[in-house]
């Protein structure tokens, strides 16, 4: 099972960028697809990104294409969401995850996905 560890949020003024890095640890990340999820106060945990074990491969929510790039870096068993022209909708608390399980590639569903890191919280002012 992949342990995963998030970084790299914070406060970020509307229209800046940040990147979110995930650390995972475990023999098998490269062999995983792996995806973001986002969490805002009072509201459900939704889909940000996913990208394809050998990195070949991405899938965005539709509000976060454009501005959001999924990649890895599977020499240094980490992925990472670079995030520009952040709005105020997009504070959240942002959580890693490994998936989604074979055969579910292209889902948006918190059940398809397996571990999940902690979280790193964004907070995008106004």
């Amino acid at each position: 099972q992949v342990q995963l560890v998030e970084s790299g949020g914070g406060l970020v003024q509307a229209g800046g960028s940040l990147r979110l890095s995930c650390a995972a640890s475990g023999r098998t990340f490269s062999s995983a697809h792996m995806g973001w999820f986002r969490q805002a106060p009072g509201k459900e945990r939704e889909f940000v990104a996913a990208i394809s074990a050998n990195g070949g491969s991405t899938y965005y929510a539709d509000s976060m294409k454009g501005r959001f790039t999924i990649s890895r870096d599977n020499a240094k068993n980490t992925v990472y969401l670079q995030m520009n022209n952040l709005k105020l909708e997009d504070t959240a608390v942002y959580y890693c995850t490994s998936g989604p399980v074979k055969g579910q590639w292209g889902t948006t569903r918190t059940s398809d996905f397996g571990s999940w890191g902690q979280g790193t919280q964004v907070t995008v002012s106004s």
